[in-house]
Formats: C-alpha cells, structure tokens, sequence
C-alpha cells in the first residue's frame, strides 16, 4: 500500500485520538524512622531507600525523620488514629507490645515471600525482644547494646593501665576515684557518667542484668521491680553521686554525656554502642571500648529499633515491605550499615562478610558489642509499657537525686506497675 500524505495525517490524528498508555507508577510506602543519636543516619537511610528503588522499580520507600524514638512512635500512633498510618516503621523494639495492644502491625511470619530461615537468622538475643506469642513482630535492623568508653589518655595520667577496662564493680569505683579530680567542692573532672535521662531504664538494666536479675516477665505483664536485688544495683549506681561523689550530681544527661566524654569532662561513660563510629570520628584522644563490668556476672541489655509493618499496607505495599526489610539485613548491607554506624550488625552472617572482617581487624572495638550479645537479655518491654517504664523511671530518679531510698523507690515502682498491667494477666 502506498502511504500518502492523507494516509499519514490520518494515522497521526487516529494515535493522537487513542488513550495514552502510562507505565503503572510504583508503590509507595511511607517509612517512619527516628532519628535518636549522632551520625549520618539520614543520608545512610536515603541511599538506601534509593539503591532499593533501582533494584525494584515497582516499589518507591519515603522516609520519614520523625525525631527521637518516642516522637517517632507518638507521630505513629497518632497517624494510625488519624486514618494516615505508614506502612512501616522503625522503632523501638520494646514498642512491640504497645503496637501489638493497639493492634497496629502484623506479624512478619504471616507475609508472603518470609522464610522461617530468614527469621531465624538474627542473633537470638536480638529476637527476644521481636518475638511473643510464637510471632515474629519486629525484625532487628537499628540494634545495639550498652559498653563502656573510656579516654585512654586519662587513664595513664591516674596511673592506671590504658588497654584495659574495669573487669567488674569495685574496679569501676576504684578506678572513678583515682579518675576523679576535685579541688574542695569544684570538680573539674569525673570518673564515670551513666545517664539517667532519656533512658535512665536502659542504663539501669546493664546493673541489674550483672546482679543477676530480670526486669520483666517474657510475656511483658509482670515486672520484678521490688526485689532486693534490684535495690541493690540502684543503690551501686546512687552511691556513685551521693557517697563516692564520682559521677555528677543529680540527674546526668543522655544527650550531653558523649560531648562531656569528647570534652574531657568525663573519663568514662556508659552509652550505646551505636555511638560509635560518632565516638570514634570526634574524640581528639585514643579511647577504649569494653564490656560493661561485671557484678556477679557479665550483662546489658539489648536496644534499639526494629522494623514494623502496619496494617494500613495493602498487599502491593506490604510485598515491598517485605523486600525492603530482606534488602537492609542482607549480610553485606547490614555489615555496611554496622561500619558507618556503630550499631551492632544483626546476623553472624554479616561479621563474616569481608568488609566486617577488615574494619573489625583495623578497629577491634567493633566486635565488643557482639561479643557482649552471649550475656545480654531483653530490654525492658511489657504492655502499656510507656506507663510501666515511667513508673521505674520516675522512681530511679528520684533515688539518685536523693529523695527516696532504693528499696522504697523500687517498692513504689513496683506497685503502679502492678497496678497498671493487672488487666493484663
């Protein structure tokens, strides 16, 4: 057929005429993530969420930095009431009862594409805190633990060996006094700072776990707040300010402690190790990290965030959630992330990659935090667990600053916990 100038006027105005053919637009799923310590989480997490979208151009990740844990997890809540939930989430992984009772998420087990092999393949001491009921709800992925960083230089000023850390209680205190430095009532440096603002619960657990005695029940409505042996640790930590006068008084901040460390303020701190690689960036000395001292025994809790995926996703959304969450603990991702940021990578599979074996041999430090995973447990978690938390946390207070005596604080503690979870049992 000959096409002639009509013909192909004719062709153009019938494809002009026909309805256009968009390629589908890819699903979308809103990521709330918390933004709780130093370093370059935000930009780690953008090119992330970017690499996934070019290996699955279905799907498309929006984070959104919502604050600290608890801003994160209150803007969540209040999105989910509101009809505007995301789809998923990293938070606290003590935040799994609170979103189970507001029956906000689902279990991962229950989605498509999840392997028992791959639930399973995190560090046991990290799905104590994911798992109840037989369900998996959290996958770990922003972990930590607690350990102990000193300034090395510090140390061999106060005579005391630079490699090695305290080994248990009494060396802590002795080597705080000998750090101490004091004229009359003015000190211009501290042996040790363990923050008892933000999180005063978490840091309170390092010392109950090393007295050899649990915080709560696994299935999160009992808590063990009165017993002696609970006292006692709050009664080490109290001691340090208000008898051995080796910590600052009153109540030592979370956010400032790190800044004291780096400013010589401090000679040893308490802190998490997704501290880390912002410890290691910023301190202008050399510095040891170790396990937390013994008690009668070894112990911290674990921390951090897991990964959540809410009922608000479709089953297109709730597939990429899927991908997304296998995609960040894939062993070399979650290695990279565990370099950058000081977190502990979640899967022995990752500490066999080879870039965890090379940062790990140039900065041994690393390793201490998954070294210390054997002696950890749980960290603090029950239902109506902010309640439950603010009733220890008020009362730890109040016995550093003074007001109450262990036990009582403790007993007190025990008795709106109690109070609060018995609807529970």
């Amino acid at each position: 057929m000959t096409i002639t100038r009509r013909t192909t006027l004719g062709l153009v105005g019938a494809a002009l005429a026909a309805p256009a053919v968009h390629a589908q637009a890819p699903t979308e799923i809103t990521f709330n993530y918390p933004i709780a310590v130093g370093g370059p989480i935000p930009r780690l997490i953008d090119g992330y969420c970017e690499e996934f979208a070019r290996e699955n151009p279905g799907f498309r990740i929006r984070p959104v930095y919502a604050g600290s844990y608890q801003d994160t997890l209150t803007k969540t809540l209040t999105a989910i009431r509101g009809g505007d939930a995301p789809q998923l989430a990293c938070l606290l992984s003590t935040d799994m009862f609170t979103l189970i009772d507001e029956d906000a998420v689902l279990a991962w087990d229950d989605q498509p594409g999840v392997e028992r092999a791959w639930l399973d393949g995190f560090f046991p001491g990290f799905l104590e805190n994911s798992r109840t009921a037989g369900k998996t709800w959290g996958i770990p992925f922003q972990r930590s633990t607690i350990v102990l960083y000193w300034n090395k230089e510090l140390f061999r000023e106060a005579g005391l060996n630079p490699d090695v850390a305290p080994a248990n209680w009494a060396e802590q205190l002795s080597h705080a006094q000998k750090l101490t430095k004091r004229q009359g009532d003015n000190t211009s440096q501290w042996g040790i700072q363990i923050p008892s603002s933000g999180f005063p619960y978490w840091l309170f657990q390092g010392l109950t776990t090393q007295n050899n005695v649990r915080l709560m029940n696994q299935e999160g409505n009992r808590v063990f707040y009165s017993d002696p042996k609970v006292a006692e640790a709050l009664k080490y930590w109290a001691d340090l300010s208000n008898v051995h006068r080796v910590q600052p008084p009153g109540i030592v901040e979370w956010g400032t402690t790190p800044r004291d460390f780096f400013e010589r303020k401090v000679a040893m701190m308490w802190t998490t190790t997704g501290n880390l690689t912002n410890v290691r960036r910023t301190a202008q000395f050399p510095f040891g990290v170790g396990m937390l001292p013994a008690g009668v025994q070894l112990g911290s809790p674990t921390g951090g965030g897991n990964l959540y995926v809410f009922k608000s996703a479709n089953a297109a959304q709730r597939e990429g959630a899927v991908r997304f969450a296998r995609f960040l603990t894939t062993p070399e991702r979650a290695a990279h992330w565990g370099i950058e940021t000081g977190y502990v990578a979640v899967t022995p599979q990752a500490w066999d990659t080879g870039a965890m074996r090379a940062y790990v041999a140039d900065f041994p430090a690393a390793a201490v935090a998954r070294d210390q995973l054997p002696h950890a447990v749980a960290e603090l978690s029950t239902h109506d667990n902010q309640r439950v938390t603010k009733a220890l946390n008020d009362n730890l207070q109040a016995a550093l600053l003074g007001r109450k005596q262990p036990q009582a604080a403790m007993n007190d503690a025990q008795q709106e916990a109690d109070r609060l979870l018995r609807r529970f049992r």
